[in-house]
């Protein structure tokens, strides 16, 4: 709990993802056999085996705001950095990767774009503002709260998935597989580092781990709920994960004798495009961890969801495929 704490504390919009890559290299070394970052910004942890390359993967990065322009009255002018819920932000906290903090505010009556807002950076008025440049960017501002096995905080989104990652490379004490964990950067602008690291890796499987989006008062009922197990995704609006790492994880999940849904998601993208598509095409599938109020302040989690997906991806590792 205290790493996935550690890690949702790191500010890391795309682009900006070093802070968080060097904190994660200090919790893979010793874990894996060999590590490095490519050109992009992706973490590469492998893990040797004899067997098939596969690649595990989750994204680093966040949403985020960069600076575009200071205005006449002293005030931010920003951009989003990915898919932010614009509708969360009035009164929110966000945080500048030089750690000065500012609070968004609406520049008009029913904002509904980014220009709509400012950040007012805190006791940065008039020279003073240089502490803030145009191309300067931020985060949401870090609050982890911890309730009867659940969780919200900003960037759950993604430092989920790199918990996961980290929480394999160190119960996973030998494979048969060569397992390549994969820390992948700039997801939230394209999925750009997930089709990279896969050119590289070449990989006969990949899984990737992501969220499966989560409303309570959605008008259909979603394919997952909260706190229910893990997902395997079936298809979204940008991939259909192959029958075969379906069938192997649903595999995986009877032999633990645990509990999986399975996901079917028509209004979102996933990373697992990217790599199913890279070079001559992947054998790719996603395990998905249900998450409610997806890029906004305060996501939410069931760190059960998050410890059974742990679970699978061990067992299925251990397969000889």
């Amino acid at each position: 709990m205290q790493l996935l704490k550690e890690l949702c504390a790191i500010s890391a919009p795309s682009g900006s993802e070093g802070k968080l890559r060097e904190f994660i290299i200090k919790n893979a070394e010793g874990f894996c056999d060999e590590i490095k970052t490519d050109s992009l910004g992706n973490l590469i942890a492998r893990k040797k085996g004899a067997g098939k390359r596969i690649m595990l993967s989750a994204h680093m990065d966040e949403v985020g705001f960069i600076t575009i322009a200071i205005d006449k009255k002293d005030y931010v002018a920003f951009s989003e950095i990915g898919d932010v819920k614009l509708n969360t932000l009035t009164g929110n906290k966000v945080l500048f990767l030089n750690d000065k903090t500012g609070i968004v505010v609406e520049k008009v009556e029913k904002p509904i774009k980014p220009s709509d807002y400012r950040i007012e950076v805190l006791g940065c008025k008039g020279e003073s503002l240089y502490m803030v440049n145009v191309g300067d960017v931020a985060t949401f501002y870090p609050a982890f709260d911890y309730n009867n096995n659940f969780i919200s905080s900003k960037a759950l989104n993604s430092r989920m998935g790199c918990y996961v990652l980290l929480q394999l490379l160190k119960e996973i004490q030998t494979s048969k597989n060569d397992l390549y964990f994969v820390f992948t950067a700039q997801h939230q602008i394209g999925f750009r580092g997930a089709k990279i690291a896969a050119a590289q890796i070449d990989p006969h499987y990949s899984i990737t781990i992501d969220s499966a989006v989560y409303n309570d008062f959605a008008d259909i009922d979603s394919s997952v709920s909260i706190d229910m197990g893990p997902a395997v995704k079936i298809m979204d609006s940008s991939t259909i994960c192959h029958p075969k790492i379906r069938k192997l994880l649903s595999e995986a999940a009877e032999e633990e004798g645990m509990q999986i849904q399975l996901e079917v998601s028509e209004n979102f993208k996933s990373a697992g495009s990217a790599i199913q598509t890279a070079g001559a095409g992947v054998i790719s599938g996603t395990v998905s961890i249900p998450l409610k109020y997806i890029n906004t302040p305060n996501e939410v989690i069931s760190f059960n969801d998050v410890k059974g997906s742990i679970r699978l991806l061990k067992r299925m590792c251990a397969k000889e495929i």
